[in-house]
């Protein structure tokens, strides 16, 4: 893992999303409503709709705007009904994506996610092809202002799987079912954490070490969280620390 970064590769993707704030909003309202339907309106009792809660409210979505959306959820207000879909697909260089959308369009979805990826060098893949390499995990990064001894401490301590130093923040991987829990004891602890996500992590990485084709990588998976309808864009794409910081500079 060391000098090669995941989790920053996903924080770079992230950041480009984040500077189209009201677009942010939309997407994590959407995801509240979808969860609050799903599983009903109580956080407590449905684990879904508590994470999308804490990660609105992460990105400082105002409480009553997500009081509606789990209200639209539910059918105590009117709304729209969403779709949970996903797409498969390579990037250039073979890098495997997962493109997870909420829609009321499968038609309209399908053809701008595919219109992404033919004309950007890349592929769409049968259901299957990609999402085999891939398992849902809770990904938590910390500051790496907290020594190593005593990452390593609060990794077995919270009985996560892994923790790992890329570039500036402890990452900490867990089961999907851990998630909330090591996220509330590391609130407890005092301990801020920088992100917090259930992801989609690939057993199967690719490394890009060449700047064109990882700037062309990026690029695909910039257009694709640009669409509305797209909610996350997983892949299993490594660059190597030195060319991410060149790349985000």
């Amino acid at each position: 893992m060391s000098g090669h970064s995941k989790w920053a590769t996903t924080k770079h993707q992230k950041g480009a999303k984040d500077k189209a704030r009201s677009k942010l909003f939309a997407k994590l309202i959407r995801q509240v409503e979808v969860a609050a339907r799903e599983g009903g309106s109580d956080i407590n009792a449905n684990a879904t709709l508590r994470t999308m809660f804490q990660k609105a409210r992460d990105a400082s979505v105002p409480m009553e705007t997500i009081e509606r959306a789990i209200k639209r959820g539910t059918g105590e207000l009117e709304g729209v009904r969403y779709e949970a879909i996903n797409y498969e697909g390579y990037a250039p260089g073979g890098v495997a994506l997962i493109v997870e959308c909420l829609t009321d369009n499968r038609n309209r979805t399908s053809a701008e996610v595919r219109t992404v990826f033919s004309r950007n060098g890349g592929s769409m893949a049968e259901p299957g092809a990609v999402a085999w390499q891939f398992e849902r995990k809770g990904v938590i990064a910390i500051p790496d202002s907290i020594s190593e001894d005593d990452a390593m401490a609060l990794s077995l301590e919270l009985e996560a799987e892994d923790i790992v130093l890329e570039q500036n923040s402890w990452v900490i991987t867990c089961a999907a079912a851990d998630f909330n829990r090591i996220r509330d004891a590391l609130v407890q602890r005092g301990i801020k954490y920088e992100s917090a996500d259930l992801a989609m992590v690939s057993s199967n990485q690719t490394e890009v070490a060449e700047e064109a084709m990882a700037r062309k990588v990026l690029h695909v998976i910039d257009l694709l969280e640009e669409n509305d309808d797209v909610q996350n864009v997983w892949s299993n794409l490594v660059i190597p620390d030195e060319l991410l910081a060149a790349i985000t500079a």
